[in-house]
């Protein structure tokens, strides 16, 4: 768990440059009150307390790359509430849980307060002189209402490449920089926190069928690096759906998930209503992980099949 801290650190750093003091209390109230939670759960149940895993820290952290760094103290709290209690400890705690509790708290705060969770502050230096906080519409976000309305790309706000790739764009922590997460991402498959198969998968997916439908229709398609410096797809494939509590055990059953993922990805981003669709592709596989452990298990030598 720690490790995993360590690795979102680059990405988190990244947040605070762009947005400032707002960022910093975003991450200290979603670990603060994960942890908070956590140990009252254990308390008011009488089990053993485990907050000394460092699982709940990860989970607000988590949690914090996956809303504004502009969001209100509440939206935090209720947030690492449902993470902690409704993601994970009514399952019976870290082990039991069938879904990533931060994915579980974002989804339920997105449906349930979606002006909050889509006012996204635009980027400025850590060191620029106080002002008004300036809002505006994601990358994918505004690529959705160009090709909503005009049916043609084109009609985006045009975006170089660098900027999402080194975090000088609006969206949550998590959702810029993703040079900082790649690099982040990286340093657990060496350390070998996670493996390659997930994170290959996954992004090697998104880019093929994003690629495919570029082909056939630049007009009202982005192209594949758009859709991979974007968007929380980093934060997704290195963090969020390599848990190891909610990923298949086995090489196959994890590629077999990633691809999963990334096309579920795709479908969301390009023909659902919402912008973005890694939480909910996540969350999907996930509840299909016990079927692929099954189907991608080893037969043990003399069985039956």
């Amino acid at each position: 768990m720690r490790q995993v801290i360590y690795a979102l650190m680059p990405g988190a750093l990244i947040g605070i440059y762009f947005f400032g003091f707002p960022a910093i209390k975003v991450i200290a109230v979603c670990m603060v009150s994960c942890i908070g939670f956590e140990a009252l759960w254990q308390k008011v149940s009488k089990r053993k307390l485990s907050i000394n895993d460092w699982s709940a820290a990860l989970t607000g952290l988590l949690l914090a790359m996956n809303l504004p760094s502009g969001a209100p103290w509440w939206l935090a709290v209720i947030g690492s509430a449902v993470a902690i209690i409704f993601g994970k400890q009514v399952y019976g705690g870290l082990g039991n849980n069938p879904f990533n509790p931060a994915l579980v708290a974002r989804v339920f705060l997105l449906i349930s307060f979606p002006v909050a969770m889509t006012t996204w502050p635009q980027p400025r230096s850590f060191f620029a002189e106080p002002t008004d906080a300036v809002t505006g519409a994601t990358p994918l976000g505004a690529l959705k209402t160009a090709v909503f309305e005009h049916h043609s790309v084109t009609a985006a706000p045009h975006l170089n490449f660098m900027d999402p790739f080194l975090g000088n764009i609006g969206g949550s922590l998590g959702e810029i920089s993703a040079l900082a997460l790649i690099l982040g991402g990286i340093y657990l498959i060496i350390r070998k926190i996670i493996t390659w198969h997930i994170p290959v998968s996954y992004l090697g997916s998104v880019a093929l069928f994003t690629g495919i439908l570029w082909g056939v229709n630049p007009d009202v398609h982005a192209n594949p690096s758009f859709h991979m410096v974007t968007g929380g797809l980093m934060l997704g494939a290195f963090f969020m759906a390599t848990d190891m509590v909610t990923s298949p055990i086995t090489n196959t059953g994890k590629l077999v998930f990633g691809i999963g993922c990334g096309i579920v990805t795709v479908v969301i981003r390009v023909w659902g209503g919402y912008p973005e669709g890694v939480s909910f592709a996540i969350l999907i596989m996930n509840a299909l992980v016990p079927l692929i452990n099954r189907g991608t298990r080893p037969v043990k030598f003399g069985a039956v099949q």
